[in-house]
């Protein structure tokens, strides 16, 4: 039992971290983009700043789904039956 919780913590801890990693990437990523897109094309600024707010959206709602598979695996996981 004691097992089986130590490695949900650990895999949620794991999910977590490497999902944290992977937004702070691939925002950054988005934005040094973003950056050359308008330097290069000035007039575009607000299509560019348009798409890049609907994709950090989408990002903000994934990761809030990601807390929601959290929260149910430490309040709700099947494998510990007590």
């Amino acid at each position: 039992m004691e097992n089986v919780y130590g490695a949900v913590i650990s895999a949620i801890g794991w999910i977590v971290g490497l999902a944290f990693l992977g937004n702070g990437i691939g925002l950054g990523l988005m934005g040094s983009k973003i950056a050359e897109a308008v330097g290069r094309n000035p007039e575009t600024k607000s299509d560019v700043i348009h798409a890049a707010l609907t994709v950090g959206l989408i990002i903000a709602v994934l990761l809030l789904l990601l807390f929601a598979f959290v929260f149910l695996l430490l309040y709700f996981n099947p494998l510990l039956t007590q």
